[in-house]
Protein backbone atom coordinates (compact mmCIF):
# COMPACT_ATOMS: atom_id res chain seq x y z
CA UNK A 1 0.00 0.00 0.00
CA UNK A 2 1.40 3.59 -0.93
CA UNK A 3 1.96 6.32 1.00
CA UNK A 4 -1.15 8.05 -0.88
CA UNK A 5 -3.59 5.92 -0.14
CA UNK A 6 -2.43 5.67 3.30
CA UNK A 7 -2.91 9.55 3.64
CA UNK A 8 -6.00 9.17 1.96
CA UNK A 9 -7.28 7.04 4.40
CA UNK A 10 -6.06 9.23 7.46
CA UNK A 11 -7.38 12.32 5.72
CA UNK A 12 -11.06 10.20 5.12
CA UNK A 13 -10.90 9.01 9.27
CA UNK A 14 -9.83 13.03 10.20
CA UNK A 15 -12.77 14.26 8.18
CA UNK A 16 -15.29 11.80 9.19
CA UNK A 17 -14.49 12.88 13.22
CA UNK A 18 -14.82 16.10 12.43
CA UNK A 19 -17.94 15.91 10.90
CA UNK A 20 -19.22 13.59 13.50
CA UNK A 21 -17.95 16.08 15.98
CA UNK A 22 -19.44 18.94 14.26
CA UNK A 23 -23.15 18.05 14.08
CA UNK A 24 -25.69 16.82 16.54
CA UNK A 25 -29.74 16.48 16.40
CA UNK A 26 -32.49 17.62 18.75
CA UNK A 27 -35.76 16.18 18.18
CA UNK A 28 -39.15 17.69 18.99
CA UNK A 29 -39.20 16.41 22.72
CA UNK A 30 -35.48 17.79 22.90
CA UNK A 31 -34.00 21.41 23.58
CA UNK A 32 -30.51 21.73 23.80
CA UNK A 33 -27.11 24.49 24.96
CA UNK A 34 -24.01 24.85 23.07
CA UNK A 35 -20.58 25.61 25.36
CA UNK A 36 -17.67 26.38 23.91
CA UNK A 37 -15.18 25.43 26.61
CA UNK A 38 -17.36 25.51 29.70
CA UNK A 39 -18.94 28.96 28.41
CA UNK A 40 -21.94 29.55 26.82
CA UNK A 41 -22.61 29.87 23.31
CA UNK A 42 -26.40 29.82 22.46
CA UNK A 43 -29.58 27.56 22.85
CA UNK A 44 -31.29 25.45 20.09
CA UNK A 45 -34.85 24.80 20.92
CA UNK A 46 -35.76 24.22 16.75
CA UNK A 47 -35.66 20.38 16.08
CA UNK A 48 -33.18 18.82 13.02
CA UNK A 49 -29.69 18.60 12.26
CA UNK A 50 -27.55 21.55 13.67
CA UNK A 51 -23.46 22.61 13.74
CA UNK A 52 -21.01 23.09 16.04
CA UNK A 53 -16.88 23.66 16.10
CA UNK A 54 -15.87 20.22 16.80
CA UNK A 55 -13.20 19.78 20.43
CA UNK A 56 -13.73 23.17 21.39
CA UNK A 57 -17.51 23.29 21.39
CA UNK A 58 -20.16 20.86 23.12
CA UNK A 59 -24.01 20.16 23.27
CA UNK A 60 -25.75 19.58 26.29
CA UNK A 61 -29.12 18.33 25.64
CA UNK A 62 -32.55 18.71 27.86
CA UNK A 63 -36.00 17.14 27.82
CA UNK A 64 -38.35 19.37 26.34
CA UNK A 65 -41.45 17.54 27.78
CA UNK A 66 -43.63 17.68 30.85
CA UNK A 67 -42.17 15.97 33.48
CA UNK A 68 -43.14 13.89 36.96
CA UNK A 69 -41.24 13.69 39.92
CA UNK A 70 -42.70 11.29 42.34
CA UNK A 71 -40.98 11.94 46.00
CA UNK A 72 -40.82 8.96 48.66
CA UNK A 73 -43.35 8.75 51.20
CA UNK A 74 -42.31 11.02 54.46
CA UNK A 75 -43.61 11.65 57.48
CA UNK A 76 -45.06 15.53 58.73
CA UNK A 77 -46.52 17.28 61.33
CA UNK A 78 -49.97 18.72 61.38
CA UNK A 79 -50.97 22.38 63.65
CA UNK A 80 -52.71 19.97 65.91
CA UNK A 81 -49.56 17.52 66.47
CA UNK A 82 -51.00 14.43 64.07
CA UNK A 83 -48.64 12.86 62.05
CA UNK A 84 -49.20 12.00 58.67
CA UNK A 85 -47.61 10.41 56.27
CA UNK A 86 -47.44 12.47 52.85
CA UNK A 87 -46.87 10.58 49.28
CA UNK A 88 -46.70 13.56 47.06
CA UNK A 89 -45.79 14.21 42.92
CA UNK A 90 -45.08 17.23 41.02
CA UNK A 91 -45.52 17.99 37.30
CA UNK A 92 -42.44 20.29 35.87
CA UNK A 93 -40.78 21.34 32.82
CA UNK A 94 -37.69 22.62 32.06
CA UNK A 95 -37.79 26.33 30.75
CA UNK A 96 -34.27 27.38 30.86
CA UNK A 97 -31.96 25.21 30.01
CA UNK A 98 -28.84 27.20 30.38
CA UNK A 99 -29.74 28.49 33.96
CA UNK A 100 -30.71 24.58 34.72
CA UNK A 101 -27.53 23.72 33.50
CA UNK A 102 -25.95 26.62 35.41
CA UNK A 103 -27.31 25.44 38.69
CA UNK A 104 -28.14 22.39 39.06
CA UNK A 105 -26.28 20.61 35.82
CA UNK A 106 -28.82 18.02 35.08
CA UNK A 107 -31.86 16.39 35.14
CA UNK A 108 -31.00 14.57 38.12
CA UNK A 109 -29.95 17.78 39.41
CA UNK A 110 -32.87 19.71 39.21
CA UNK A 111 -34.98 16.88 40.36
CA UNK A 112 -32.85 16.74 43.77
CA UNK A 113 -33.54 20.53 44.18
CA UNK A 114 -37.17 20.19 44.07
CA UNK A 115 -37.09 17.08 45.91
CA UNK A 116 -35.96 19.52 48.60
CA UNK A 117 -38.52 22.34 47.50
CA UNK A 118 -41.82 20.40 47.32
CA UNK A 119 -40.93 18.79 50.65
CA UNK A 120 -40.29 22.18 52.15
CA UNK A 121 -42.92 23.83 51.02
CA UNK A 122 -45.21 20.91 51.79
CA UNK A 123 -44.02 20.35 55.39
CA UNK A 124 -44.37 24.31 56.16
CA UNK A 125 -47.87 24.73 54.86
CA UNK A 126 -49.30 21.42 56.24
CA UNK A 127 -47.87 22.92 59.76
CA UNK A 128 -50.40 25.56 59.54
CA UNK A 129 -53.42 23.33 59.45
CA UNK A 130 -55.14 20.40 61.34
CA UNK A 131 -55.36 16.75 60.36
CA UNK A 132 -58.78 16.97 59.36
CA UNK A 133 -58.08 19.94 56.79
CA UNK A 134 -55.56 18.30 55.23
CA UNK A 135 -57.24 15.12 55.03
CA UNK A 136 -60.79 15.82 53.74
CA UNK A 137 -61.39 20.03 53.23
CA UNK A 138 -59.09 22.00 52.24
CA UNK A 139 -56.46 19.61 50.18
CA UNK A 140 -57.00 20.82 46.93
CA UNK A 141 -56.34 24.54 48.50
CA UNK A 142 -53.51 24.18 50.28
CA UNK A 143 -52.01 22.46 47.08
CA UNK A 144 -52.58 24.97 45.08
CA UNK A 145 -50.78 27.05 47.41
CA UNK A 146 -47.86 24.96 47.60
CA UNK A 147 -47.76 24.70 43.75
CA UNK A 148 -47.32 28.53 43.72
CA UNK A 149 -44.76 28.73 46.24
CA UNK A 150 -42.66 25.59 45.22
CA UNK A 151 -43.04 27.47 41.05
CA UNK A 152 -41.52 30.91 43.06
CA UNK A 153 -38.45 29.09 44.03
CA UNK A 154 -38.62 26.79 41.22
CA UNK A 155 -37.52 29.57 38.86
CA UNK A 156 -34.52 30.00 40.01
CA UNK A 157 -32.94 26.79 38.65
CA UNK A 158 -35.13 27.39 35.54
CA UNK A 159 -37.37 24.84 36.36
CA UNK A 160 -41.08 25.94 36.22
CA UNK A 161 -43.57 23.54 38.06
CA UNK A 162 -46.95 23.55 36.44
CA UNK A 163 -48.61 20.92 39.43
CA UNK A 164 -48.24 19.57 42.91
CA UNK A 165 -50.50 16.94 44.30
CA UNK A 166 -50.44 14.63 47.70
CA UNK A 167 -51.52 11.15 46.48
CA UNK A 168 -51.90 9.89 49.88
CA UNK A 169 -52.27 10.98 53.26
CA UNK A 170 -52.43 8.27 56.10
CA UNK A 171 -51.45 7.86 59.49
CA UNK A 172 -48.12 6.14 60.86
CA UNK A 173 -48.26 2.38 61.02
CA UNK A 174 -47.21 2.74 64.49
CA UNK A 175 -50.54 5.01 65.07
CA UNK A 176 -53.14 3.93 62.83
CA UNK A 177 -54.35 0.81 64.98
CA UNK A 178 -55.13 3.48 68.03
CA UNK A 179 -56.66 6.19 66.19
CA UNK A 180 -58.94 3.04 64.53
CA UNK A 181 -59.58 1.98 67.63
CA UNK A 182 -61.09 5.27 68.72
CA UNK A 183 -62.52 5.90 65.67
CA UNK A 184 -64.63 2.09 66.01
CA UNK A 185 -65.63 2.84 69.77
CA UNK A 186 -66.82 6.48 68.68
CA UNK A 187 -68.62 4.91 65.84
CA UNK A 188 -70.22 2.36 68.32
CA UNK A 189 -71.13 5.18 70.99
CA UNK A 190 -73.04 6.72 68.35
CA UNK A 191 -74.79 3.57 67.16
CA UNK A 192 -75.63 2.74 70.49
CA UNK A 193 -76.93 6.53 70.97
CA UNK A 194 -79.28 6.03 68.10
CA UNK A 195 -80.58 2.56 69.07
CA UNK A 196 -81.59 4.05 72.49
CA UNK A 197 -82.98 6.72 70.76
CA UNK A 198 -84.90 4.59 68.06
CA UNK A 199 -86.31 2.23 71.42
CA UNK A 200 -87.25 5.41 72.84
CA UNK A 201 -88.86 6.47 69.85
CA UNK A 202 -90.59 2.76 69.72
CA UNK A 203 -92.15 3.10 73.33
CA UNK A 204 -93.85 6.37 72.64
CA UNK A 205 -94.92 5.45 68.88
CA UNK A 206 -96.56 1.91 70.84
CA UNK A 207 -98.19 4.07 73.37
CA UNK A 208 -99.58 6.53 71.19
CA UNK A 209 -101.07 3.37 69.38
CA UNK A 210 -102.30 1.97 72.31
CA UNK A 211 -104.49 5.09 73.74
CA UNK A 212 -105.67 5.66 69.89
CA UNK A 213 -106.79 2.03 70.09
CA UNK A 214 -108.69 2.28 73.42
CA UNK A 215 -110.01 5.62 71.82
CA UNK A 216 -111.12 3.93 68.65
CA UNK A 217 -112.77 1.16 70.66
CA UNK A 218 -114.78 3.16 73.22
CA UNK A 219 -115.80 5.61 70.31
CA UNK A 220 -117.05 2.06 68.40
CA UNK A 221 -118.50 1.09 71.76
CA UNK A 222 -120.23 4.03 72.29
CA UNK A 223 -121.43 4.48 68.77
CA UNK A 224 -122.82 0.46 68.71
CA UNK A 225 -124.78 1.16 72.16
CA UNK A 226 -126.11 4.14 70.66
CA UNK A 227 -127.02 2.62 67.15
CA UNK A 228 -128.36 -0.42 69.22
CA UNK A 229 -130.84 2.27 71.78
CA UNK A 230 -131.89 3.53 68.62
CA UNK A 231 -132.91 0.34 67.14
CA UNK A 232 -134.65 -1.06 70.24
CA UNK A 233 -136.66 2.22 70.77
CA UNK A 234 -137.41 2.18 66.65
CA UNK A 235 -138.54 -1.56 67.68
CA UNK A 236 -140.71 -0.72 70.66
CA UNK A 237 -142.34 2.24 68.58
CA UNK A 238 -143.01 -0.28 65.83
CA UNK A 239 -144.42 -2.79 68.66
CA UNK A 240 -146.37 -0.03 69.45
CA UNK A 241 -147.92 1.23 67.10
CA UNK A 242 -148.66 -2.64 66.23
CA UNK A 243 -150.45 -3.44 69.51
CA UNK A 244 -152.91 -0.29 68.69
CA UNK A 245 -153.74 -1.64 65.33
CA UNK A 246 -154.59 -5.04 66.58
CA UNK A 247 -153.29 -5.81 70.10
CA UNK A 248 -154.84 -9.54 69.93
CA UNK A 249 -152.24 -10.08 66.93
CA UNK A 250 -149.66 -8.29 68.69
CA UNK A 251 -149.67 -10.89 71.40
CA UNK A 252 -149.88 -13.70 69.57
CA UNK A 253 -147.01 -12.82 67.36
CA UNK A 254 -145.00 -12.38 70.70
CA UNK A 255 -146.15 -15.59 72.62
CA UNK A 256 -144.61 -17.61 69.10
CA UNK A 257 -141.46 -15.69 69.60
CA UNK A 258 -141.66 -16.82 72.99
CA UNK A 259 -142.43 -20.40 72.13
CA UNK A 260 -139.39 -20.12 69.97
CA UNK A 261 -136.59 -19.17 72.26
CA UNK A 262 -138.31 -21.32 75.08
CA UNK A 263 -139.43 -24.34 73.27
CA UNK A 264 -136.75 -26.06 72.30
CA UNK A 265 -135.85 -29.79 70.84
CA UNK A 266 -136.27 -31.90 73.80
CA UNK A 267 -137.96 -29.33 76.26
CA UNK A 268 -140.07 -30.17 79.15
CA UNK A 269 -142.05 -27.26 80.49
CA UNK A 270 -144.34 -27.77 83.87
CA UNK A 271 -147.34 -25.45 84.41
CA UNK A 272 -150.75 -25.56 85.29
CA UNK A 273 -153.07 -26.11 82.03
CA UNK A 274 -154.92 -22.89 82.89
CA UNK A 275 -151.69 -20.81 82.64
CA UNK A 276 -151.89 -18.10 79.63
CA UNK A 277 -148.42 -19.32 78.65
CA UNK A 278 -150.23 -22.18 77.07
CA UNK A 279 -153.53 -20.13 75.79
CA UNK A 280 -152.58 -20.65 71.87
CA UNK A 281 -151.59 -24.36 72.36
CA UNK A 282 -154.91 -24.92 73.79
CA UNK A 283 -158.29 -26.30 72.34
CA UNK A 284 -160.86 -23.37 72.73
CA UNK A 285 -164.62 -23.89 72.80
CA UNK A 286 -166.67 -22.63 70.70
Amino acid sequence: MSWKIIIAIILLVVIVVLLAGSVFTVDEKEQAIVTQLGKYVRTVTEPGLHFKVPFLQSAHKFEDRVLEYDAAAAKIITSDKKHLVIDNYARWKIVDPLKLYQTVRNVFGAQARLDDIVFSEIREELARHTLTEVVSINRAALMEKVGQQCGIKAREYGIEVIDVRIKRAVLPAEVAHSVYARMKAERQRIAKKYRSEGEEEAVKIQATTDKERTILLAESYRQAEKLKGEGDAEAIKVYAEAFEKDPEFYAFVRTLETYEKSLGQDTTVVLPSDSEFFQYLSPRTK
